[in-house]
This record gives C-alpha cells, sequence and structure tokens, in this order.
C-alpha cells in the first residue's frame, strides 16, 4: 500500500475506496506519525508554505508532492531529485474568476469610494462607469482564465486571451505591446515562473491606455510594485490586487494609501467549497497515480 500523508481529515475522505493507497492524517505543527518515514506521496496544506517545503526533504521514501493549490511556484527547485510535483489545477478558478468580476464591478461602478462615503455619512450621488461594454485582455489561458471568460461574457464584455504561446483563441505573450493599448483592463491569471516573474513593469502598465485598470489575481511578483504605485498615484491607471509583492502587505506599505486601488488580502479563492473541490483534484490525480499512471496535473519544465 503506497502510504499518503494527507493535512485535513476530509482528504483523508476523499481518498478512501482508492486501489493501493493508504491516506494517513497529519499536522504539520506537529510530530509526524510513524507512517511518515513509508509515505511516498505528499499532501501539503492549503497555502503552505517554507516548512511544508522542508517537509518534503525528511521523508525518505517521497516520490509525489500533490498540492491543493494551483500555484507552484514556491516548490518548484526546491524539491529532492526524483521527487515529482503535481498542481491542484481545476479547484480554485471559478472561485478566483468570481473575485475578479466583483472587483471589475467594484472598480467601475466605484463600490469602495461610496463605502468610505457611507462610513463619513456624505451623500455622493453621481455617475459611474459600468462593466459593460468593455474589453478585457486576460493574461494567462488555462483554467482560471477560462471562468473569467464564462463569467464576463453575460456582462457584454469581449475578452481576448493571452498565453505562454499563440494557438487557437489563444494569441503569445509577445503579442503584449500591441494588445495591451487596444483593452480597457487587463486581468493577470498567469503562474509565477522565472519567465513571468516582473512582467508588469513599467513598459507593460506604460501600454496599458489611460483609465484602464490591472487586476492581479495571479501572484505578486508578476507586477513591479514600485512601476504600478507610479501609474496609481498619476491617476492614470487603477488597479485590483488580490496579490501583492510584498505579502503579507505591511500595514505601513505605500499600496494601502495609494489612489486609485482596490486591495483585498489574497482571498479569490478562499470559499466555503474551496477544500472540498481541492480534495476531488487530489482524489483525481491520484486515482492515475493508483493505475499506475501519471497525474494529469505533473508540473512539468517549471510549469
Amino acid at each position: 500500500m503506497t502510504v499518503v500523508l494527507v493535512p485535513h481529515p476530509r482528504g483523508v475522505d476523499a481518498l478512501a475506496g482508492l486501489s493501493g493507497l493508504r491516506p494517513v492524517l497529519y499536522d504539520i505543527e506537529a510530530p509526524l506519525p510513524d507512517a511518515a518515514d513509508e509515505a511516498e506521496i505528499l499532501v501539503p496544506p492549503f497555502l503552505a508554505g517554507a516548512r511544508a517545503v522542508e517537509l518534503a526533504g525528511r521523508l525518505p521514501k517521497l516520490r509525489l508532492v500533490q498540492l491543493l493549490t494551483a500555484g507552484a511556484e514556491a516548490w518548484i527547485g526546491r524539491l529532492p531529485a526524483g521527487v515529482a510535483l503535481s498542481d491542484g489545477k481545476g479547484a480554485h478558478g471559478g472561485a478566483t474568476a468570481e473575485w475578479v468580476v466583483g472587483v471589475l464591478l467594484a472598480v467601475y461602478r466605484e463600490l469602495p469610494g461610496f463605502v468610505r462615503a457611507q462610513d463619513r455619512g456624505e451623500w455622493t450621488q453621481h455617475a459611474t462607469d459600468e462593466l459593460a461594454g468593455k474589453q478585457v485582455l486576460i493574461v494567462g489561458a488555462g483554467d482560471v482564465a477560462e471562468h473569467v471568460v464564462r463569467r464576463l461574457t453575460p456582462f457584454d464584455v469581449r475578452t481576448t486571451l493571452v498565453g505562454r504561446r499563440a494557438r487557437d483563441g489563444v494569441h503569445g505573450v509577445e503579442e503584449l505591446p500591441d494588445l495591451l493599448p487596444r483593452h480597457d483592463a487587463c486581468v493577470v491569471v498567469i503562474p509565477l515562473t522565472d519567465e513571468t516573474r516582473g512582467l508588469v513593469d513599467a513598459a507593460f502598465l506604460a501600454a496599458m491606455p489611460d483609465g484602464a485598470v490591472l487586476v492581479n489575481g495571479a501572484r505578486g511578483p508578476v507586477a513591479d510594485t514600485d512601476a504600478l504605485l507610479a501609474e496609481l498615484r498619476s491617476g492614470r491607471l487603477r488597479a485590483a490586487l488580490d496579490v501583492t509583492d510584498p505579502e503579507p502587505l505591511p500595514a505601513d506599505h505605500p499600496l494601502w494609501t495609494a489612489p486609485n486601488v482596490l486591495v483585498t488580502p489574497h482571498v479569490g479563492g478562499s470559499v466555503p467549497g474551496a477544500m472540498d473541490r481541492a480534495f476531488a483534484v487530489v482524489r483525481e490525480q491520484l486515482a492515475a497515480v493508483s493505475r499506475g499512471e501519471e497525474p494529469p496535473n505533473l508540473v512539468r519544465d517549471g510549469y
């Protein structure tokens, strides 16, 4: 039997009945169970940090790390030789896409400003912008991007997808300088890799038209914080950020008080059904392993 270390009772339930697998519950804050020495598969906690990466190096028989998150940047290049990595793609796309729609509506309909006026007891009636009819560029062409397209379409939004390479229905990343000036908003939902780190730099932002909205639902280091601050302070661009660099954002960081920005604390995928969907993806991935196959979400070539 292949021992699988899982961080939550839901994981034990999700893997029940899979042939050849023995799910064992563990707590990363407590001593490991005796079965850990035999563990071949590790499921780290959701949004696990350096401690979980260090744990992987202490499991002598480990051969696969199966994540609950789609983002795998904390793990790439940090696992022992011979240990494979599979991500949780497919679990959080819908929730993250809801966040994207929510913040776009909030920015265009100026909801943060109205909430602040409510706090002051001020009646600030005025016309706002609208989401309908906007052209939205989506940088990323995976599961999250597909969910974003489906949720924006009923708002009469026209969407354009950009991926690492061009293919049917998807533009290549090299086309960004031409595409950015033609879109009202840019939604970034790409993995953090060596290629995408700092992608949203001063030149990227300068190519966006006046009044455009940047939405970062990816990872903080995908965007250059200083370059973004400069654009926000000038009043030329607006932004909605679920992720920041640094993260968590220190209380005295200038992003908190910058104009034209809506910041949420990395909650895009944090909804009641998140763990059930994540463990459903884990079951799907490990069912393939139990059949002697590679997990469908196997991370290759640094993404």
